[in-house]
């Protein structure tokens, strides 16, 4: 059936911010005076919010206490300022994004970046899309994949399980889509790969942006 809400993962789904992060991660670390990455090395680690991906970043006999005491604060001071320097839209996005509000397809943003970040970003890139909902992650609400931000979602645009579909990049998001009971596309284009993905058992892979479009419609 057609959809009538679109739920978009953001990063790696809309959005490539895997640059601004890992900068901001080497940052606090070399701040801290703990090792840092290649910036390469920091599509595996995301995708479980921020304190889960600092926590990834540490040497394994440094205390993860560390994340909470001073690393958290030092990312979030360096990327509150730095998040749009080499973030960019996927190909092809904006104009997918265009083509649903068109539509009349309601589209919603569901982020395990935390809430001040998810807005700024989603504000300075798609400030001209009509959003229902956006939601990161917020303070004593679970993060993905627990289905807690589809629901609250959902609540908001008031539709149906059945007319929703979620794309993201990751098996975190298809497994947040299954907990959830909506439909799922999974994308090829972020930051973890077309396995992960089958693993995870995404509804439908689809590997440009204008495969979207006919699944929603």
């Amino acid at each position: 059936m057609k959809k009538t809400l679109a739920i978009f993962d953001l990063d790696g789904t809309l959005l490539n911010t895997i640059d601004d992060l890992g900068h901001a991660a080497n940052y606090a670390l070399e701040k801290n005076g703990l090792p840092t990455h290649p910036i390469e090395s920091y599509p595996r680690m995301v995708g479980n919010g921020v304190v889960r991906l600092l926590e990834r970043t540490l040497p394994p006999d440094c205390d993860p206490k560390v994340v909470e005491e001073s690393l958290l604060a030092d990312f979030k001071e360096y990327y509150n300022g730095h998040n749009t320097v080499y973030t960019a839209p996927y190909p092809g996005i904006v104009d997918l994004l265009g083509d649903l509000a068109e539509a009349g397809v309601s589209m919603a943003v569901a982020s395990n970046k935390y809430q001040a970040a998810t807005e700024k970003i989603i504000s300075h890139y798609f400030a001209h899309i009509p959003w229902v909902a956006v939601v990161g992650q917020r303070e004593g609400i679970p993060v993905k994949p627990d289905p807690s931000v589809v629901f609250c979602i959902l609540a908001t645009a008031r539709v149906s399980k059945a007319e929703t579909i979620y794309i993201g990049d990751s098996g975190v998001d298809m497994e947040t889509a299954r907990r959830a009971c909506v439909d799922s596309v999974g994308v090829t284009w972020g930051f973890r790969s077309r396995q992960e993905l089958v693993d995870s058992n995404a509804g439908r892979i689809v590997d440009a942006t204008q495969e979207i479009l006919p699944l929603i419609l």
